[in-house]
């Protein structure tokens, strides 16, 4: 035992749980958490916004696989980075945010003090996977120790712990801070293992299906691919579990030219969004499997047969069923895959001028490279037009599709791979929502390359006032800033292309920089095709 305040009490927890950066942004509840900081010697990354903080803690975690972590204040400051946490909860990642209250004599008083917000806790319940408050420095080390634990265990999520202004800096004799085992998952049924081997066995054209929560699954994932002679396809998360490069690697675009002979889907790790509600029909007859861990997956789409566990058990045991089971290859299935996976590259295309920036962007950055998406033209092919050959190099913000996301995503995940290239895909007006963020990547030092394509408007809204209310077009015109003289302004190195034959040398000058740097691609206003005829399928 030794005399701690609250808020070293916390900083040992996240010590003792290899936690060395923060993302903050401090205020008066929080001081004591931020001192022990740096008493700590904790690398503490500010910045101009809450919510791009919650962003860069998402995008380390998302990035590694290992929590991330970020503090602000309470009540607004909580609210401003409830996005972020929102999305970290849509994406299953382990983001730990620490917060304050009001001084203990003032809670669930309502008198107004600074930064109160009515049950802060409740609502930050409603979308996050656990939160709790510290009221006495001695309780720290178990809370932070569960937060780890519910962050970390079954389906993963974010995670919320707030203490009070007072207990921050109050101090008292606290124990060691110790992890807790993490909770074990459910063991993989053999049952219902030996049932979903019996339906492989008896497809002809099987198809997988993945997402984050097969992610540490990815060799097991390949070796039943490979058994099976199945494709293997992702939305966004699972992107990279099976590289672009494999034949059996399939984007969405090429996958669905298989759809209509598919027999079985596979799913493991996802919320099956695809082939149960993007895709617009189901072909006769289709059986269907899950592994996942969530046992309420299992009611959100029911398969013919469930496999409750985690994603690595469940595919080595369903595995070891098939090879003892035994499957018969079908002849010209290979052949098939490859058909139509040269057919879809040469239909995307066709978006254009997506596809060519993409295109360069793929044969300049290394495999290990890592790009964020954001919510525009660019960011939406790329979820097809852009191969991934690795899990994690790919961020997206999943079903919460936020913008603004993007480029704090990508600071975040540049902070913890320093060593690889990290690229922002932005629209201009998703990129607005962040922009002072270029102050904290010169500041820190945070090489990412941004790319903001720049069409003056909030492209997708425009295109759909367009054609879809008589051409009536409302707020989704804009009027931006030069963004390489602001870029400039910051101490960020810039350039401006308006082609793509022009990007390829300015994003290989933006890689050698180093530095956090900018790229203003000017697009035309509505001149980009839509890349939605590859993402909302129409039936045959």
């Amino acid at each position: 035992m030794a005399s701690t305040s609250g808020g070293e009490a916390i900083v040992n927890g996240l010590v003792a749980h290899g936690v060395d950066t923060v993302f903050g942004l401090p205020g008066a509840q929080v001081y004591g958490l931020f001192d022990a900081f740096q008493q700590a010697q904790l690398k503490v990354i500010g910045a101009r916004h809450e919510q791009a903080c919650g962003y860069m803690a998402y995008g380390y975690a998302r990035s590694t696989g290992r929590p991330g972590v970020f503090s602000v204040v309470p009540g607004p400051g909580v609210l401003n980075a409830g996005a972020a946490l929102l999305t970290a909860f849509g994406g299953n990642e382990p983001v730990l945010c620490l917060t304050g209250q009001v001084p203990t004599a003032f809670l669930d008083r309502g008198r107004g003090h600074l930064h109160e917000m009515p049950n802060q806790l409740a609502t930050l319940r409603t979308f996050v996977k656990w939160a709790e408050r510290i009221e006495y420095p001695d309780l720290a080390p178990a809370l932070v120790a569960r937060a780890f634990q519910e962050m970390q265990s079954g389906r993963p999520g974010p995670a919320v712990l707030e203490m009070p202004w007072d207990i921050f800096t109050q101090r008292a004799d606290v124990g060691d801070a110790k992890p807790f085992d993490l909770i074990a998952p459910p063991r993989p049924d053999n049952d219902r293992v030996k049932a979903a081997a019996e339906r492989i066995a008896a497809s002809k054209a099987p198809m997988i299906f993945v997402g984050s929560g097969a992610i540490h699954a990815r060799d097991e994932i390949l070796e039943l691919a490979e058994t099976l002679d199945a494709p293997v396809v992702a939305f966004r998360s699972g992107r990279g579990i099976v590289s672009n490069a494999h034949e059996l690697g399939m984007s969405m675009a090429a996958a669905y030219e298989l759809w209509p002979q598919t027999d079985l889907i596979i799913g493991i790790g996802t919320r099956m969004e695809l082939p149960t509600w993007r895709w617009p029909y189901r072909p006769e007859g289709q059986q269907s499997i899950r592994i996942d861990i969530d046992p309420a997956e299992m009611r959100r789409f029911t398969p013919d047969t469930a496999i409750i566990a985690d994603a690595r058990e469940g595919t080595r045991d369903l595995l070891a069923a098939v090879q003892k089971r035994g499957f018969t290859r079908r002849p010209g299935r290979r052949e098939a895959i490859r058909a139509a996976s040269a057919s879809t590259l040469q239909q995307i295309q066709t978006i254009q001028p997506q596809m060519s920036y993409l295109n360069i962007l793929r044969e300049v950055l290394p495999a290990n490279a890592i790009v964020t998406d954001e919510l525009s033209q660019v960011g939406f092919a790329s979820w097809y037009g852009f191969p991934v050959y690795e899990p994690r190099t790919f961020i997206t913000s999943g079903y919460q599709g936020t913008l603004g996301s993007g480029f704090p995503t990508a600071l975040g995940a540049k902070v913890a791979n320093p060593d690889r290239p990290v690229v922002a895909i932005t629209g201009d007006g998703g990129f607005m929502f962040a922009v002072q963020e270029l102050a904290t990547a010169v500041q820190f030092k945070i090489g990412v390359v941004v790319l903001v394509f720049n069409n003056n408007a909030y492209g997708n809204v425009r295109r759909d006032q367009l054609e879809e209310f008589d051409g009536r077009v409302v707020a989704s015109d804009l009027v931006n800033p030069d963004f390489v003289k602001l870029a400039e302004s910051f101490g960020v190195g810039a350039i401006r292309v308006s082609s793509p034959q022009d990007f390829r040398p300015a994003l290989e000058r933006a890689l050698a920089d180093g530095g956090p740097y900018l790229i203003d691609i000017e697009v035309p206003t509505d001149s980009e095709a839509s890349p939605w005829a590859f993402i909302r399928r129409k039936k045959p």
